[in-house]
């Protein structure tokens, strides 16, 4: 749904799989970069796309209302419409609707969900039909922390209770709950995208056999991996993979013309947005123990490593999830821009690129300045944003953004 709102045209994401299926070469050194492997569409002949640029340089006013403020460590929210939101707060690991402003909870049934540092219930996702099916997807931590897991629930008519449907993959390695990812993503050709986690273990993001420090893609109905992904046609885990060498995914987006787009923590420096490429390597090489003084995009691994779209330098700000804003009038330079909440600088980040994906414009409106901590921004179906707060003690607070 969020990604359906954000498209002005559905694209087809694919790719050939012949010269990577079958790779014979151990889990730990990857295949190289399938040469057609980009998920973005095919170049526009257009200088400037009206889907992806914004129609003018006025930046706009931005008016902030709390829609909430009962909430807790909330991780995602999606809009379903007729003024109700779902949350996930993570660390109560319970799922709220917003209906008009109140919130009440609605029971995930038969769940196991674990909660451990910086792990519990976190991605939401709605499915396209959810008017007809109700259907959403949840990624969370599990069964006391053997794996963290993406899993479908049917809501019943009166939005009362969540059944759970299936598990659709599972088996994302934990730890203590350090670097649990994890981020959703339904793009306009109906795939399941999965942002992933490293687990703070060294082996993980460039280990074609571990889920871990990864984004996948998968078919929402199945569980199956999506036709086209870069090793398909391979056994285990390495099917889902659509690019590794990841650190801990906090974010994923569509933009209008098909490409997607990846936030994520860095160590001490470096948060990354990242175009993400299909069998693509990003170059996040921990050494043993875990060892974080090598850099986010490490250029000295063998092959090609790709480079940050945009990069926080040093220190860090702490980037949490993110989604592109509608080209509309009313959102005058803000279009087509990726608009990221930022956890420990407490802002709200607003990043322009051109149609060859290239930073030409990072903006930080001081009006969200005032809410502290931010986790994630996500569209309103009429393309406002929502933005969650991340302070915790159950004062949290979900925010409606509309420019004017």
């Amino acid at each position: 749904m969020r990604a359906a709102i954000a498209l002005a045209s559905v694209v087809t994401l694919g790719l050939s799989t012949a010269a990577c299926a079958g790779d014979p070469s151990p889990a730990t050194t990857p295949p190289p970069l399938n040469p057609s492997g980009s998920a973005s569409a095919p170049p526009s002949t257009s200088s400037t796309p009206s889907a992806v640029l914004p129609t003018s340089d006025r930046v706009p006013d931005l008016d902030v209302e709390v829609v909430n403020d009962e909430l807790d460590h909330p991780w995602d929210v999606a809009d379903i419409g007729e003024d109700r939101l779902l949350v996930t707060e993570r660390e109560r690991a319970v799922l709220s609707l917003i209906d008009g402003g109140e919130r009440r909870e609605i029971p995930l049934e038969d769940n196991d969900i674990w909660v451990s540092g910086e792990t519990g219930l976190m991605g939401l996702e709605i499915d396209p039909d959810f008017a007809d099916n109700r259907r959403i997807y949840t990624c969370q931590g599990w069964n006391g922390g053997e794996d963290v897991r993406v899993i479908s629930w049917t809501l019943d008519a009166g939005l009362t209770r969540a059944t759970r449907e299936r598990t659709l993959i599972d088996g994302f390695p934990t730890t203590s709950g350090r670097h649990g990812g994890c981020r959703l993503l339904v793009t306009s050709d109906g795939a399941l995208w999965v942002g992933t986690g490293d687990a703070a273990n060294e082996e993980n993001p460039r280990n074609l056999d571990s889920l871990g420090g990864k984004t996948l893609r998968l078919d929402p109905e199945t569980g199956e991996p999506w036709p086209g992904n870069p090793w398909a046609g391979d056994e285990g885990p390495r099917r889902f993979i659509t690019s590794f060498g990841h650190r801990n995914v906090q974010g994923l987006a569509q933009r209008a013309d098909g490409t997607i787009w990846s936030v994520e923590h860095g160590p001490d420096r470096d948060d990354e947005v990242n175009e993400i490429t299909l069998g693509g390597d990003y170059g996040w090489n921990p050494g043993a123990g875990y060892d974080e003084s090598v850099p986010m995009t490490d250029q000295d691994l063998p092959g090609k490593q790709i480079e940050a779209a945009w990069s926080s330098g040093n220190p860090t700000v702490a980037t949490g999830g993110g989604t592109f804003i509608p080209v509309q009038d009313r959102w005058g330079a803000y279009g087509g821009a990726l608009a990221v909440a930022v956890l420990k600088d407490q802002e709200l980040l607003i990043l322009s690129f051109d149609e060859s994906g290239k930073l030409t414009e990072e903006r930080a409106p001081e009006v969200m300045r005032d809410y502290g901590r931010l986790r994630t921004v996500s569209l309103a179906a009429d393309g406002d944003l929502l933005v969650t707060t991340d302070n915790g003690d159950g004062e949290d607070v979900l925010l409606r953004v509309t420019p004017r």
